[in-house]
């Protein structure tokens, strides 16, 4: 007691007879066979000119180079001594340095894949990305749900953050996305108007990281990780993945994150002591694009291809841009919405829109560059495949192009219902047959009855009973 020494270390010294001095040293030798001395010289010269080189990978080639002598049971063990050798003779590992946060200095935002949720709504999957917005100091954090890592959908979130604190920090900083930068020709990045044009809205100064340096992004890198894990264990606690809507989901993924935030309390009040207060109104969650409607009822679209309705040819529109969708104005009217493709190049053909004048034009089907969207379910595309190894090329396009006319019509999944019955009959998916189960009616030319004309009452249009007329 007098020394210090914990109880069960004198007792232990007590039962042995010895003092500590004369306690055996640890040992230094090995008190079983090596497996691996033999041919451990290899494998450690592999190490060195291949340092990237897993155990695993380098175990099952030395099983492969000396049959039956390595079993699997001695993975573990070969996995401990590679282990050992990389601490004490394997190239040196990246340090990472810890940073000092101050409060109201900075906000990170970073775009992250949430599809791996499994969130569906109303047993579709959703598949979706989330904006992610932190301040590095108090660690508070807010995500906003979006469709691609687009500019539209940086500014909702970054205002959607933002406004709900009813503050701003001194800068704030994103990585090298092309919905805030885009590339220069000598190879590095620079922002893009759109997005100066957010900050200078929100007096915010913009930063951004080097390019492949995403450790400088580390704040919100790290979160990113622990609030999918977060949402998860939510998702198990609530019992389903699925929401009746989008907003239904976006209001339960609002509880979660009020949640998390609630620990942040006390750092988040001096965070937001050192802010500036927003003295500006929220800017609209979309661009405006004027584009004029070509030839193919189609329009470009931040380099993307959509069709709108016929009458619209010609004539010059204004698109609203959104994130997960775009709105066709006229003359300050909205004429169509249309749900944004991501990527460039793409394209958004709806089949209603053409439909009509394909009717018209049925030569127009087999070369038209959109044709895969003619086909809105597999059990369209089967009917049409059917109806082309039996009919003439004229005959099965046009059986074809009138049968999606009537989907439109009268309804695509009656018709859909039709053309699975056909084909499970063995039958050809013809205009009359598909006409007479799904109840439809097809177009015919009104008759016009003329009756007799009385010649003498042309001659009430000569100029003398004109004249008389007017007397």
């Amino acid at each position: 007691m007098k020394a210090g020494m914990h109880r069960n270390t004198a007792s232990r010294h007590l039962k042995s007879g010895a003092l500590p001095s004369e306690s055996p040293p640890d040992r230094s030798w090995r008190t079983r066979e090596d497996v691996f001395e033999a041919d451990w010289p290899e494998m450690e010269q592999m190490l060195v000119d291949a340092p990237g080189l897993e155990a695993k990978a380098l175990f099952e080639h030395l099983q492969a180079q000396h049959p039956g002598k390595y079993c699997d049971g001695m993975l573990r063990t070969f996995q401990r001594r590679v282990k050992t050798w990389r601490a004490r003779s394997g190239p040196e590992k990246e340090i990472f340095f810890p940073q000092l946060r101050r409060a109201g200095e900075a906000g990170q935002t970073d775009f992250t894949w949430a599809t791996e949720l499994a969130i569906t709504i109303l047993g579709r999957l959703f598949e979706h990305m989330l904006c992610v917005t932190v301040l590095p100091y108090s660690l508070w954090q807010w995500a906003t749900p979006c469709q691609s890592e687009s500019m539209a959908a940086l500014r909702e979130g970054v205002q959607n953050a933002f406004f709900r604190l009813g503050c701003v920090p001194r800068s704030h900083q994103t990585d090298n996305s092309t919905a805030a930068t885009h590339k220069l020709s000598s190879g590095k990045r620079d922002f893009n108007e759109e997005y100066l044009a957010l900050m200078r809205h929100l007096s915010l100064k913009p930063r951004t990281t080097e390019v492949g340096a995403k450790e400088q992004n580390g704040s919100i890198e790290a979160t990113n990780g622990a609030l999918k894990r977060s949402l998860e264990q939510h998702l198990l606690l609530r019992g389903s993945r699925d929401f009746e809507s989008r907003e239904a989901y976006v209001a339960w993924l609002e509880q979660v994150l009020e949640k998390r935030n609630a620990s942040r309390g006390e750092r988040l009040k001096e965070e937001l002591g050192a802010m500036r207060p927003l003295g500006v109104r929220r800017l609209p969650a979309y661009s405006i694009v004027d584009v004029r409607v070509g030839s193919g009822s189609s329009m470009r679209v931040k380099s993307n291809t959509y069709t709108v309705p016929p009458r619209l040819i010609g004539e010059k529109v204004r698109v609203r841009v959104f994130d997960d969708r775009l709105e066709v104005y006229l003359a300050g009217d909205l004429q169509a919405t249309r749900e944004r493709v991501r990527g460039k190049g793409a394209y958004h053909v709806d089949w209603r829109d053409v439909i009509g004048w394909l009717v018209r034009k049925p030569g127009a089907l087999r070369r038209y560059r959109y044709r895969d969207a003619m086909f809105p379910t597999e059990v369209f595309r089967r009917a049409y495949e059917r109806l082309d190894e039996s009919l003439s090329t004229w005959a099965a396009d046009m059986n074809y192009l009138q049968v999606l006319q009537l989907a439109r019509d009268v309804g695509l999944h009656d018709v859909e219902r039709v053309l699975g019955e056909l084909e499970s009959a063995g039958e050809l998916a013809r205009f009359e047959r598909v006409v007479s189960l799904a109840g439809g009616e097809r177009p015919t030319c009104p008759e016009v009855h003329v009756g007799e004309v009385e010649l003498e009452s042309y001659d009430g249009l000569t100029p003398e009973a004109s004249e008389e007329a007017m007397r």
